[in-house]
């Protein structure tokens, strides 16, 4: 099942598989947001945005109105 990385709850890991819309910054894409990434939710903001995130060992910041446009498959 494909969902969004803005529905990740806190501890929840999922593999990224699209990340082709034009409203993800390529500095994402430099910094390893790519497809066949594992990504995890490590913590998020007081009013849940940012999202921080682990991805393949490189933690980063992201906003929820970015994370939406990023395609992941849940890891159960």
């Amino acid at each position: 099942m494909h969902d969004t990385l803005e529905h990740l709850k806190r501890g929840e890991k999922g593999i990224i598989t699209d990340v082709s819309s034009i409203h993800i910054p390529l500095k994402l894409l430099e910094m390893g947001c790519l497809p066949g990434n594992t990504v995890e939710l490590v913590q998020l903001a007081p009013f849940h945005d940012p999202m921080y995130l682990n991805i393949n060992g490189t933690h980063l910041a992201i906003r929820k109105e970015t994370a939406a446009h990023i395609l992941i498959e849940k890891i159960k």
